[in-house]
């Protein structure tokens, strides 16, 4: 059964109707004329909606429960793919996804943030948030990368790094550090995409990329709307103005020049057409990594490492 969001609830009352009329039918009434003109008048709903979502409903579609996850990515886009589990310390960390495959024939790394698509799921991926092992995961893979030569892509789509206290205990903040540190040293392409939500430093850890995508839909921010609402206002009910202060959207933030891009979702969202927002990823990242092509170990870090201190120096981070 969908899911539909609050604000899509004239999109839901149309799409029940043509389910009604679907089922009403004994065949030998036609329906197909009343029913090509409420689907014409969901796609115009669809339009005039998506075509003005505030700062929120974007938060809100970009966790859309129909979403595609990373497993969904991966599962598609790279062929012969190898997990690599546990960070050789303390544990495994089913959060974070990591691996080796072939994008369309070139060898490559991979890693993401993994969210689950149902409560079992859900909760043996802890949601996406990652916890230390995750990260110190991912700086095992990104080694391996750079030993190989392996172009590295990620998948990011975590409302954060876990909190909770273990996760402190064994060095939370340490292990997100010494990954971006890692991203910062790769000497192979790094291409990275937002494909839901990028939360704080749990996102960048895996996203200090050559280049960064987004999703039309998805959102990126140093903390979420309710935490921000709850710091500055100890008021969470502030969710939806915080979503507009700090300019989290893909749009907001290609005009802060703080990605490289955005990819378009079909119309109504991600979740509408999992398979082709898949593709057009993929085109995104084929895109990106045949221009790092002929470049050197050296040049691709420099390229990395000035792309964030520029950033710095307009004072945007």
């Amino acid at each position: 059964m969908p899911h539909f969001l609050d604000f899509e609830k004239p999109i839901a009352d149309l799409e029940g109707k043509i389910e009604e009329l679907r089922h009403l039918s004994d065949g030998e009434i036609n329906i197909a004329d009343e029913v090509g003109k409420l689907e014409g008048k969901v796609e115009r709903q669809l339009r005039q909606t998506y075509g003005r979502l505030t700062a929120w409903q974007k938060v809100q579609v970009a966790r859309h429960p129909g979403r595609p996850k990373c497993g969904d990515y991966v599962s598609t886009l790279i062929d012969e793919f190898v997990p690599l589990a546990g960070d050789r310390l303390y544990s495994e960390d089913a959060a974070l996804v990591a691996g080796l495959g072939r994008f369309r024939g070139r060898p490559v790394a991979v890693l993401g943030h993994e969210k689950g698509n149902d409560t079992e799921s859900r909760i043996a991926h802890n949601f996406g948030m990652a916890r230390p092992e995750g990260y110190r995961k991912a700086q095992r893979v990104m080694d391996l990368a750079n030993r190989f030569d392996l172009p590295l892509l990620s998948f990011v789509d975590t409302s954060g790094a876990y909190p909770g206290v273990g996760a402190e205990e064994r060095g939370q903040s340490e292990a997100i550090a010494r990954s971006i540190q890692s991203c910062l040293s790769l000497t192979v392409p790094f291409v990275s995409v937002i494909i839901g939500e990028g939360g704080s430093g749990g996102a960048i850890a895996i996203a200090t990329a050559n280049k960064i995508f987004m999703l039309e839909h998805a959102v990126y921010s140093v903390i979420s709307p309710e935490g921000c609402a709850s710091i500055l206002w100890r008021d969470g009910a502030r969710a939806q103005e915080a979503a507009e202060a700090l300019k989290i959207t893909a749009q907001d933030l290609m005009g802060l020049k703080l990605i490289d891009g955005i990819i378009e979702e079909p119309l109504g969202g991600a979740q509408r057409d999992p398979g082709v927002t898949i593709q057009a990823v993929g085109e995104q990242i084929g895109d990106a990594l045949d221009t790092f092509a002929g470049m050197d170990g050296d040049a691709l870090k420099n390229h990395r490492r000035e792309k964030f201190a520029a950033l710095g120096t307009a004072g945007l981070i």
